[in-house]
């Protein structure tokens, strides 16, 4: 078994997910060691699935129309660490371990496009 085998807390909460219209959920990503958020993706039934019976961060891609391990092309993988719920089940948020990049771009996290701070909002040494 390996280290990011996923264990399953609580099937009944699996089965009353609440995916979309289009079949889909939104999901958050999370590095699990700093916490920092890398990216927002959806999952249908089946990546979730392929998720949970490999480990390996998979997502529906909305743009190609069909499941997309993370990193499969560019072997910038995500290992999901943990997997959670929100308080209405129309929502994931996995904590994963991610080799190299998440983003398409280069960039550590898909979100590095500053739009707007307050002064409070400014981190010292953040590149945003």
């Amino acid at each position: 078994m390996s280290a990011y085998s996923l264990t399953l807390k609580n099937r009944d909460l699996i089965s009353n997910l609440t995916f979309d219209h289009h079949g889909l959920l939104p999901v958050v990503v999370q590095d699990a060691e700093t916490g920092g958020v890398l990216m927002l993706a959806y999952m249908n039934r089946e990546s979730l699935e392929a998720t949970l019976k490999t480990g390996n961060a998979t997502y529906w891609s909305r743009s190609r129309n069909m499941l997309w391990m993370k990193g499969e092309t560019s072997g910038n993988v995500q290992k999901v660490t943990r997997m959670v719920a929100d308080c209405d089940g129309d929502a994931l948020l996995l904590f994963v371990h991610q080799v190299g990049n998440a983003c398409h771009t280069g960039e550590r996290s898909c979100f590095h496009q500053l739009l707007a701070a307050s002064k409070r909002g400014q981190r010292k040494n953040s590149p945003l």
